[in-house]
């Protein structure tokens, strides 16, 4: 539809003569009309560029394509419903850009119900708070393909390129219930967050799977590589199952260390409460230690007090000892980074915070929306390059100074 003189005029006029909301946002306001006389148009400009004539020209004359009429749509907005007459072309060939041809919503309003996905939202709640404030019926269907956009965003993020080397990764897992083929089953959204060489971190990936093990991570370290990541100094896990096989077969100069923190959780569940406090002082004594000769000398301490009462939670450190024990190599600048994958719980708190109100979710792909949505600053911004990052981890410059020293080699084509 051309905005002709008369049709402006008009609209000048409604605008001029509005005196309340409805005159302006209501069924027949002037906004609403600016709105359709606006879209109409440019989807009449749309079509005379496909088609490359105007309308009514002689030149358009066995081109093999021309007009067809005009349908119908129904856009939902932040003000209602507008109905607009959408032109057609004979071969059907016409995708219009302005609305696309599968476009059910128009403007902000599908920001407003991805951002309250990303807040943590049901369908059912999105469904009533639409209804409530925007007197906007919307279906589950239609909430489930405004947030489906997210997915190729998702992908898109997921895919991009990464650095050559990150000095220090760290990987742990949260846990969520997924239906999967009719059933309800535990899967676990795995996180890879990096500090790169300048000490900010930055999430590598998300991967949700049922079972892990070394073929699992196998997968997810090879795609690192595959993104460019060359080299990873020192991995931090929370004694995930096969992953110290995969990362020694992808990046077999990487060092290991556990996390101590989970460490001491798991050590605690086998001690009776009224022995933890004394327990806790001399297990205190070993992962404090200055040295690893000084924590072994303790480990043995601890063992000897302890062992016939509660031997389990003894041979959980001998079991791990060589991956346990490697922050022990590092100055304490590094040591107070890498003992724990606390850093990755910053991440899992704002998981947590929008997922509490889903207790299951209906497949893997309407979990990896939200954990997606949940990255970035603004829920709301699902622009990709605005990176979730924070200022660099504190006394990162002394902690680089002393990795520069000691994997010069790994490290000089970046620094």
């Amino acid at each position: 539809m051309d905005l002709t003189p008369e049709m402006i005029e008009q609209l000048r006029a409604d605008l001029k003569n509005a005196k309340t909301y409805q005159d302006l946002m209501g069924e027949n306001g002037a906004i609403k009309k600016i709105i359709k006389a606006s879209l109409e148009g440019m989807l009449d400009a749309e079509l005379t560029e496909h088609l490359g004539y105007e309308k009514y020209s002689s030149t358009g004359r066995n081109t093999g394509n021309s007009r067809n009429g005009k349908t119908h749509k129904t856009l939902k907005n932040d003000n209602g419903e507008i109905e607009l007459t959408i032109p057609r072309d004979r071969n059907s060939t016409f995708d219009p850009v302005v609305v696309k041809k599968y476009e059910r919503t128009l403007g902000p309003i599908e920001d407003k119900i991805i951002s309250m996905y990303a807040k943590g939202m049901t369908t059912r709640d999105i469904q009533s708070h639409v209804q409530e404030f925007y007197g906007l019926d919307v279906s589950a269907s239609l909430v489930s393909q405004i947030t489906d956009k997210i997915i190729d965003l998702a992908k898109e993020w997921h895919n991009r390129p990464l650095e050559k080397v990150y000095p220090i990764v760290f990987f742990d897992a949260i846990h969520y219930k997924v239906t999967s083929e009719g059933k309800v089953t535990n899967k676990a959204a795995y996180t890879c967050l990096a500090l790169d060489i300048t000490g900010r971190k930055d999430l590598l990936g998300l991967w949700v799977s049922e079972a892990e093990g070394s073929n699992f991570w196998l997968g997810v370290l090879t795609e690192l590589k595959n993104r460019g990541v060359q080299d990873i100094l020192i991995a931090c896990v929370d004694g995930l199952k096969g992953f110290p096989e995969a990362i020694n077969t992808v990046f077999p100069k990487t060092e290991i260390q556990l996390c101590i923190i989970h460490l001491i959780r798991n050590t605690l569940r086998y001690i009776a409460s009224k022995d933890q406090k004394s327990f806790m002082k001399e297990l205190r004594q070993v992962y404090s230690a200055p040295t690893e000769e000084a924590a072994l000398i303790a480990l043995d301490r601890l063992e000897e007090n302890w062992a016939k009462k509660y031997s389990l939670s003894i041979r959980t450190w001998r079991q791990n000892w060589a991956h346990a024990s490697t922050f022990f190599k590092y100055p304490d600048e590094i040591r107070k980074i890498i003992y724990t994958t606390n850093a990755v719980e910053a991440v899992h708190r704002q998981f947590r915070k929008v997922t509490k109100q889903r207790s299951i979710f209906p497949n893997d792909d309407a979990l990896k929306k939200m954990l997606f949505l949940a990255y970035p600053k603004d829920p709301s911004d699902r622009d990709i390059s605005k990176k979730w990052t924070v200022m660099p981890v504190q006394n990162w410059a002394v902690a680089l100074s002393h990795l520069s020293i000691i994997f010069e080699e790994r490290l000089k084509d970046v620094l």
